[in-house]
């Protein structure tokens, strides 16, 4: 576009510079060519300078993030449309100012002198364009490398992706789809981390074929080329020929998208697991900022306690006519507290401002799925569940360097979460 603009705007003055009104011409830049070759070439110099200075600052915060967070978190930078923008328009003034170089004439024998006043005057206002898009861009960067604003990203985009692979509330059991002996594998095509199924494309296939599909890995899982993830078979439980077998394979597969890089689109853990490197590198000797771990579970158990109410786990799949036809995998509430609870029980019990919110989020995650009216049939497994982690909770209290008097106080809170659960459970 500034490549266009700058053949465009010398074109156009050199057809209406002379029939411009005087109020025009008095606000359009009214030098010579000198001036005008003098003032382009500082524009130029001064914005690609300001250029590499603004490129060097992101990667500064690139490798800050990196190394005080986690690497994971480079994804909330690489989007930012912010620092996009911002680089863009640097760009677009130095190619602008360029181009319109390259149509400034001094007077010779060849021709009169030719000063393109409104390509001129609108490298001017790119300029201070320039200038105050530095200014915000600094600005954003210092709101941007705070660890509260990338938190507050990282929640953000995972809730979006929550909602969006669980929507349902909650109890759904999955229908049942079979599993006969007269089955095909479905063997990874590649290696990489898988970033998406579609479901809509999976179930046409599945239908158009007259097959049942269930899906064993969940998006985000690590696949390895020639590795099972899935099965298929005949809804009628008839063998395929070999031929008609790969197929069928091969069309299925072709729903599978795979990288070398986990997403968020449908991988309801990619979201808490950088959380947790978050928490997990906020606890290291290295960093030892337990203040942060501490806003980084609190972020965990507001997305935990999101879910508490609504229907996770395994999802079926039915064509028009109600029959199952695909079975896709997705971690349960309980996967997801493990997932958590694994990394906290291993790093989170040196300090006791993490262990302490450590056992609140248990005592949340209860509280909401009391609150939102979990079916029975779901309520009493997640308490279960919770008793289970509670105990964890207090073996790693026990064997902590803690002090006597805070790993008493943090066992006497547990017994009465407990206390309080198995009155739950006993009704």
């Amino acid at each position: 576009m500034a490549v266009v603009l700058g053949q465009a705007l010398p074109f156009l003055d050199e057809r209406v510079d002379d029939r411009l009104p005087a109020a025009v011409s008095g606000v359009l830049f009214g030098g010579g060519p000198e001036a005008a070759r003098s003032l382009l070439e500082t524009i130029a110099s001064s914005t690609i300078t300001v250029t590499s200075l603004t490129f060097s600052l992101t990667v500064v915060t690139l490798q800050l993030a990196s190394s005080q967070f986690s690497p994971r978190l480079l994804r909330t930078f690489t989007r930012d449309r912010f620092v996009h923008n911002t680089l863009a328009l640097f760009l677009a003034t130095f190619v602008f100012v360029l181009t319109v170089l390259r149509s400034i004439r001094v007077q010779s024998s060849a021709g009169e002198s030719f000063v393109p006043e409104i390509a001129v005057t609108t490298a001017f206002l790119l300029t201070l364009a320039s200038v105050v898009g530095l200014v915000l861009f600094l600005a954003h960067l210092a709101r941007q490398i705070r660890v509260e604003t990338m938190l507050r990203d990282v929640h953000r985009e995972t809730e979006h992706s929550l909602e969006r692979i669980y929507p349902e509330p909650g109890d759904t059991t999955p229908l049942e789809v079979g599993s006969p002996t007269n089955r095909g594998l479905l063997r990874s095509p590649r290696s990489g981390f898988l970033t998406r199924v579609d479901e809509g494309g999976l179930l046409d296939i599945a239908t158009r074929r007259k097959v049942v599909v269930s899906v064993d890995v969940s998006p985000g899982t690590s696949l390895i080329e020639s590795v099972p993830v899935g099965r298929f078979w005949t809804a009628d439980g008839t063998p395929l020929e070999d031929h008609e077998s790969a197929k069928v394979s091969e069309e299925i597969l072709g729903a599978f998208s795979t990288g070398f890089e986990r997403t968020s689109t449908q991988d309801p853990s990619f979201g808490l697991q950088q959380l947790l490197d978050v928490t997990d590198k906020a606890l290291s000797p290295g960093v030892n900022d337990p203040t942060t771990a501490v806003h980084a579970l609190s972020h965990i158990s507001a997305l935990l306690c999101s879910l508490a109410g609504r229907s996770t786990g395994p999802r079926t799949l039915t064509d028009g006519e109600g029959v199952p036809r695909v079975k896709l995998h997705l971690p349960t509430f309980t996967d997801l507290v493990e997932l958590v609870m694994d990394q906290l029980i291993t790093y989170a019990f040196s300090d006791p401002r993490t262990a302490n919110r450590t056992i609140d989020m248990l005592s949340e995650i209860h509280t909401t799925a009391t609150l939102t009216g979990a079916a029975l049939s779901t309520t009493t497994p997640l308490n279960a569940q919770l008793d289970k982690q509670l105990e964890r909770v207090r073996t790693a209290v026990e064997n902590s360097p803690m002090d006597d008097t805070i790993q008493r106080n943090l066992t006497e809170k547990i017994n009465s979460i407990r206390t309080t659960i198995s009155t739950s459970i006993g009704r």
